[in-house]
């Protein structure tokens, strides 16, 4: 057995509890061990909302989407190179779609909006076709434009899906020179609601899915599109697919993964991540001034073990080792159960939805989401043991040289 971890692993178990030395040993392993679980509790449910953010996004987000680098509309139509992109092997839908703000109007109530015209295709690529949750998803049927709407935009608007009343769709004259007559500075086109779904909030309070014909006789576009949406076939890389298109459509379009489309939202949460990770980290840091103390007063108490041990022949390093060896023990032992009490923690709470998330139906999920990674885990783990290692270096280090060399002199 090593020597110094057998000495060190002697002096943590054997000392009685009502020791000030052992007491102080535990209140160091508790401070330890609660810092670590906060620390996993804490990134876990930061990883379940950024999960489910994601998934919300990821159900009306395309895997790649292009835009134009200048402008808002672009042809797609004979270019060659959107030919090349729809034929690309890693290409599974390549959707066209415009999309415009508009202002929304039923009945006697109004909202601001957006208004997404959409191919047939379109479903297969998002799946909004799984996300209804009142009537149909219908855009054409017998030779009638029908509208699909969000679920925010069917709250602001008491939208009804009886036919009986149509949505009026309000969009400014692309072509009309200014005007006093504000009936001849806006275009309007009325389509009736088939279908109400719901997604991401940002997205149902705004969206009302239309047909991609109904939509450019409204803004008045020929061929024009805002944005072309591909979904990556399975087995595909969307990185490299992403790389493949940009390359072949060049610098006048921006082709977008579903982080670009939304990087500076996932910047910001993994931002707030770090920040709560720092923050719980001062705390483990603060709880590790005992080890200081534990380990300064364990040295000053053991002065006359250690000169048996030196006049048996251990070196000065071996002494030290036993003492680090002590504190990293203790830190070790409060990061183990630090990681228990985070993973039970996590586990009642993703098991049986302990700790409720506002009134019920306010949000998505009724209790708060946990998501424990395992890279989450090794860099609390390897936190800790570093902090842990810093704490016992010090006092080991200053301790045995300002006092234990001193009597050692003194004795010889």
């Amino acid at each position: 057995m090593n020597f110094p971890l057998f000495i060190a692993r002697r002096y943590f178990l054997t000392r009685k509890l009502r020791n000030v030395i052992n007491i102080i040993s535990l209140i160091s392993v508790v401070g330890v061990a609660v810092g670590t679980m906060a620390l996993v509790v804490v990134l876990s449910v930061f990883n379940g909302f950024e999960g489910l953010i994601k998934s919300t996004y990821n159900a009306f987000d395309p895997d790649i989407k292009i835009t134009p680098s200048t402008g808002k509309v672009f042809v797609p139509s004979g270019d060659e190179r959107f030919q090349k992109v729809e034929q690309l092997a890693g290409v599974d839908v390549f959707s066209r779609v415009l999309e415009e703000n508009a202002l929304i109007r039923y009945d006697d109530k109004q909202h601001i909006g957006r208004i997404k015209g959409v191919e047939d295709n379109f479903k297969t690529l998002s799946g909004v076709d799984s996300m209804i949750t009142q009537g149909r998803y219908v855009l054409e049927e017998n030779n009638r434009d029908f509208a699909v709407v969000g679920r925010g935009v069917h709250y602001f608007l008491s939208i009804s899906l009886n036919f009986m009343e149509p949505l009026n769709i309000y969009v400014p004259e692309r072509k009309q020179a200014a005007t006093y007559n504000p009936s001849e500075a806006f275009s309007r086109k009325y389509i009736f609601p088939m279908g109400v779904f719901s997604t991401q909030p940002e997205y149902d309070k705004q969206y009302v899915i239309v047909p991609i014909e109904f939509a450019r006789q409204l803004l008045d576009y020929d061929k024009e599109v805002t944005a072309i949406e591909v979904k990556v076939k399975d087995g595909y890389q969307s990185a490299e697919v992403e790389e493949r298109i940009q390359e072949i459509l060049g610098e006048e379009f921006e082709v977008k993964n579903r982080y670009e489309q939304h990087e500076v939202f996932y910047k910001v949460m993994q931002s707030e991540k770090w920040y709560i990770f720092l923050i719980l980290t001062f705390i483990v840091i603060v709880a590790s001034f005992n080890i200081i103390g534990s380990l300064t007063m364990l040295i000053i108490d053991k002065k006359s073990d250690i000169l048996i041990l030196r006049s048996l022949g251990a070196s000065l390093k071996t002494i030290r080792r036993i003492f680090f060896l002590e504190g990293w023990m203790i830190s070790f032992i409060g990061a183990m159960a630090g990681l228990v009490m985070g993973f039970f923690i996590c586990w009642l709470q993703e098991t049986f939805g302990l700790i409720p998330l506002g009134q019920a139906g306010s949000f998505m999920v009724d209790h708060y989401p946990v998501d424990v990674q395992w890279p989450d885990i090794l860099g609390v783990l390897a936190t800790v043991l570093f902090i842990g290692f810093v704490a016992a270096y010090y006092p080991v280090r200053y301790i045995t040289r300002k006092y234990i060399m001193a009597d050692l002199r003194e004795n010889v």
